[in-house]
């Protein structure tokens, strides 16, 4: 059976421009009845707002207002006149949230969506203290994300683009993300569509601003609540970074989730949830 209209949750679209011209694709979505946090969701690289498609509807149920967004050059955002880095990234997110003026929201970041939430709770210092009381950081790092010249070459590379946008062979390029060997056909089917839709151009650029980052030295003078989770099948960003973002963290959980691979959201949507239960609950 499908909700009746009086029943179902508010949807509205929007746009952000941030202060470089940067137009960014925002999704609000408002329980019927509820009253609890508001909840931030901020994609990873080569992703999108539909990443959190699951997640979203199970915090909505639980009476959560959600927002997500594309991050610059994803999805239906726009790139603005500054180049992609890590601290950018962080403002992108600071824009969303003055935007939408929220208080005492939970922000929750997947892998480089984890980078830009970091970003933003350590140079924007007052901003977040008014605005978020806890985050969730999910398949992500703090440090040692030197990408290789090899692999940020392969991002942008046309034949590899090319194959992507080829339904069976991009799946099978992108399974390593996944932990199951045989992840669910939709399910991989989406992160491809996702991966494949961002250019490759924009992919490249995302691959190499980790270069150089250690936000480990700021995070410690961070007193948030943080839940920290890492797939422990996870080959793209080792459980044992997550780890030692949660270490840095004042304020911060750590565990892995059995057999979860790098796409978390994707993978374990029902963990997430009750992360963010526990960082409201702290």
């Amino acid at each position: 059976m499908t909700r009746s209209a009086a029943n179902r949750p508010k949807v509205t679209d929007t746009v952000v421009r941030t202060d470089d011209g940067a137009e960014l694709a925002v999704t609000d979505e408002s329980p019927v009845s509820g009253h609890s946090p508001a909840v931030v969701l901020v994609h990873g690289w080569g992703a999108a707002r539909p990443v959190w498609r699951a997640v979203a509807a199970d915090l909505v149920a639980a009476g959560h207002r959600v927002i997500s967004y594309d991050q610059r050059g994803h999805g239906k955002s726009t790139l603005g006149a500054q180049p992609i880095g890590i601290a950018r990234l962080g403002a992108d997110l600071g824009a969303v949230l003055g935007a939408v003026d929220l208080h005492g929201a939970v922000v929750v970041g997947h892998s480089g969506g984890g980078f830009a939430a970091m970003s933003y709770v350590t140079a924007m210092r007052a901003d977040a203290r008014a605005r978020v009381r806890g985050l969730v950081l999910l398949s992500t790092a703090a440090h040692d994300r030197d990408i290789p010249n090899s692999e940020v070459k392969m991002m942008g590379n046309a034949v590899f683009s090319w194959a992507l946008r080829r339904p069976p062979i991009g799946r099978a390029m992108l399974r390593q993300t996944f932990g199951a060997k045989k992840p669910a056909p939709p399910t991989a089917e989406a992160n491809r569509r996702m991966f494949a839709g961002t250019d490759r151009t924009v992919r490249a650029d995302y691959f190499r601003a980790s270069r150089g980052m250690d936000l480990r030295d700021d995070l410690r003078t961070v007193p948030i609540p943080a839940v920290v989770l890492a797939g422990d099948a996870d080959k793209m960003i080792r459980p044992d970074l997550g780890e030692a973002v949660a270490a840095a963290l004042p304020e911060a959980t750590f565990r892995t989730e059995p057999g979860v691979g790098h796409m978390f959201p994707l993978e374990a949507p029902a963990a997430v949830v009750s992360a963010v239960a526990e960082v409201i609950a702290h």
